[in-house]
């Protein structure tokens, strides 16, 4: 159900201030198109950033920017993994139409320029697939990606400079990018050598190595840390590009594994807390202090965003200029806790919220979510509007003037009056699929969720289970007490919906749906 946008809790006073001071500043441009900036985390929780109640690491510059616009307090992720949440927010339509459905790698292609044949990039969108940058393009705007793609190869139809972008920098590939310290970054079509010794993301330490030495972690390090390369080649295209209308893409890697940051954020946390080294053993490389890592990468990251924030200032463009900051998926949980070091149980990344990164529970695909367009959207608000990544295509085109642009077969339905403080009325059904890790199903419906799992069962004789399991998020948002048993009218109208919803893929078939 839509229940009326509220004042945030956290920073309200800030927020009260800057209230006042956008209700005496001059309306923006009606002649200007906004620029759009939209920065994607990349497995941060819902509980990550200060303003969505964190404790323990810092976020000032995240904070500051929910407080001078509106927090999304219940928006979601395109899927419960990277590259199906990504072609969600590329194209507009959910899992159940979207053409990627799952991570896969590439095929047996060489990689070119890189001075030896590899495998590099994900399975590729299709030509035909339009694209939130394509949209942008046909509406006269620069586009620039930066960060990490995931949704094609080199030389595949789905490469970034193929799929609307003018410029892009950083990764391609989503194995590539587990590693900060690469030997090579994209540069738009060609690939560019950094200052770091080759070393996989997955090493660990050889015999003669002593993990209870602080130096015997130094060779998981390089001179060129990629996202503060990536971060800078932002701030670039944005001074390119400031008396034109740009968008910009910034997928960053953080704070995804492996854990790695530079000394000089390393040193913000170090001795804070018990935080004995991880070695190794559960994936990805060793590091010496994984708690202070993963908090420190996510402050950096709150850093470089606060440095474009300040450029778009410098350059007169904050009122002319919608920034939208959320993240790709939930945090490592269950299984996945102790990844690679992490501790995502101590710094509370779910928020309260059940389970994470690969499940369609609530702490695996509700994400934190910020809107900010000085001027127009009420500062220091927060929505529980029910949304998700397939309504940014027609959002942001309908705050750029150009409603009509989206295509007609999105599942994308606009929260531009949402974000412009005017009544909507709640989204139908908010639906989700995840061909893996069992198999899952999900889909809101108002203050319900329904949600099916082990639907491509493991094991010889193992079962399907088509049984729903149904929470009421308003009263019991870590879906603790199933209540489908109680209420069988909305169960049956739920299973109505996940079987509309979903149209088979050859490219990634759900037996169980098909």
């Amino acid at each position: 159900m839509h229940r009326s946008i509220a004042r945030l809790g956290i920073c309200a006073l800030v927020g009260a201030c800057l209230a006042v001071d956008s209700a005496a500043e001059p309306s923006p441009s009606a002649t200007r198109k906004p620029n759009i900036v939209f920065i994607l985390a990349d497995d941060l929780g819902y509980g990550d950033l200060g303003c969505f109640g964190q404790k323990k690491i810092r976020t000032p510059h995240l904070d500051r920017l929910a407080a001078e616009g509106m927090r999304l307090t219940r928006h979601y992720a395109g899927n419960a993994v990277c590259a199906p949440s990504r072609c969600v927010l590329m194209t507009g339509k959910h899992p159940g139409h979207a053409f990627i459905r799952n991570n896969r790698q590439m095929g047996n292609r060489p990689v070119p320029r890189i001075g030896k044949p590899n495998v590099e990039g994900q399975h590729p969108i299709p030509d035909e697939t339009v694209t939130l940058a394509e949209a942008f393009r046909q509406l006269g705007y620069a586009t620039g990606g930066f960060g990490k793609w995931g949704l094609g190869g080199p030389g595949s139809a789905g490469e970034p400079l193929r799929q609307g972008f003018d410029r892009w920098f950083g990764y391609n590939c989503q194995g590539v990018a587990h590693n900060y310290y690469p030997t090579y970054l994209w540069d738009n079509d060609q690939t560019i050598p950094l200052d770091n010794p080759p070393f996989s993301a997955h090493d660990t330490f050889k015999p003669n190595e002593d993990p209870t030495r602080a130096d015997s972690y130094r060779r998981f390090q390089g001179a060129d840390y990629s996202a503060d390369r990536i971060a800078a080649q932002a701030r670039a295209f944005v001074r390119a590009h400031k008396d034109r209308p740009f968008f910009l893409y910034w997928p960053t890697t953080v704070p995804h594994v492996a854990l790695q940051v530079p000394d000089d954020s390393l040193r913000e946390y170090a001795g804070l807390w018990d935080d004995p080294p991880y070695a190794g053993g559960k994936g990805y490389i060793p590091h010496f202090r994984p708690k202070a890592a993963y908090a420190a990468m996510i402050t950096r990251m709150d850093r470089e965003i606060g440095r474009l924030l300040e450029l778009v200032r410098e350059l007169g463009l904050d009122k002319h200029t919608v920034v939208v900051f959320s993240s790709d998926n939930g945090p490592l949980h269950g299984t996945h806790q102790g990844l690679a070091g992490t501790d995502c149980a101590f710094f509370h990344s779910a928020g309260g919220l059940r389970d994470g990164k690969g499940t369609l529970y609530e702490g695996g695909i509700r994400v934190p979510a910020i809107v900010r367009w000085k001027g127009r959207i009420p500062p220091g608000t927060a929505s529980e509007r029910v949304g998700g990544f397939e309504d940014w295509m027609p959002t942001l085109l309908e705050l750029a003037g150009a409603p009509g642009a989206a295509p007609k077969d999105i599942d994308g339905i606009s929260l531009a009056p949402t974000l412009l403080g005017q009544t909507q009325p709640a989204r139908p059904f908010l639906y989700r699929e995840f061909p893996a890790y069992g198999g899952q199903q999900s889909v809101h419906l108002g203050d319900w969720k329904g949600i099916r799992r082990n639907l491509m069962p493991r094991g010889k004789n193992a079962a399907v289970d088509r049984r729903v399991e149904l929470y009421n998020l308003a009263t019991d948002r870590a879906e603790t007490a199933d209540l489908s048993a109680r209420h069988s009218d909305i169960v049956a109208r739920i299973e109505t919906i996940m079987r509309r919803q979903h149209t088979p893929s050859p490219d990634f078939p759900f037996p169980a749906l098909d």
